[in-house]
């Protein structure tokens, strides 16, 4: 069974009809989306429990959990032959290991408009409760694949039509000045280490973001959400 934990995650999982087993509230906790859970849960017979705060702190990890800890099954990963043929607009980490990031990431995607997330099986981090928390309910709604090969994988979203864009500071190109042709692939590197380079080697076009001062690059969650809604801006520029 898998432990969610905050309001957002929470909450969203029951608008999903994610399957939950029980929904845990602290003793005394109260405020209007508290209770707008406790009504979900109980209109889809979720059981609710109300517990003393240090119990949900054993059972989350930690005490930032709002007052509300939801039990249940663990997240799916989504298949790439489900999401790849509808989506326009797909991104794909490479060797991501921070949950926060990959968290941050997912709620950006999804308010851009991406159909789905890839992320590596080996090396890279997968979907916990830290990740769940970070994107705040958005993994509910975001695809998450896991492939195995992530050059493997690049190559059969060429097969299907995508354009590969890396995101990389040696890039000739300002991701602000080309044209992002559809459907669109952004290839996004790990923390410090950027794109492996057999990854770099199979993007079509390899983009950076200009920089001034003195740091010479961004978070990455943070440089995904520019070039993510450079590429919605492209497909909806009067939105």
């Amino acid at each position: 069974m898998a432990v969610l934990s905050g309001i957002n995650p929470v909450l969203e999982s029951l608008k999903a009809g994610r399957p939950l087993d029980r929904i845990l509230v602290a003793k005394g906790a109260a405020s209007v989306r508290l209770q707008e859970i406790i009504d979900l849960a109980r209109r889809a017979s979720v059981s609710v429990r109300f517990e003393e705060r240090a119990g949900l702190d054993r059972m989350a990890g930690t005490p930032a959990h709002q007052g509300v800890v939801a039990v249940g099954a663990p997240q799916k990963y989504a298949q790439l032959e489900d999401v790849a043929p509808a989506a326009q607009l797909l991104v794909v980490l490479d060797g991501l290991e921070d949950p926060h990031n990959l968290g941050a990431i997912t709620r950006t995607a999804h308010a851009a408009g991406a159909g789905g997330i890839v992320i590596p099986e080996r090396r890279a981090v997968g979907l916990t409760d830290v990740v769940a928390k970070a994107a705040a309910g958005a993994l509910e709604y975001m695809p998450i694949v896991r492939a195995t090969n992530i050059n493997r994988t690049l190559e059969e979203l060429k097969r299907l039509g995508y354009w590969i864009y890396g995101l990389d500071q040696s890039g000739e190109e300002a991701y602000h000045a080309i044209e992002y042709h559809s459907p669109t692939v952004l290839v996004f590197g790990g923390e410090g280490k950027g794109l492996h380079e057999q990854v770099r080697k199979h993007c079509d076009v390899l983009v950076r973001i200009p920089m001034e001062g003195h740091i010479p690059s961004l978070n990455v969650s943070v440089a995904a959400g520019i070039v993510l809604f450079e590429c919605k801006r492209r497909r909806s520029p009067n939105s």
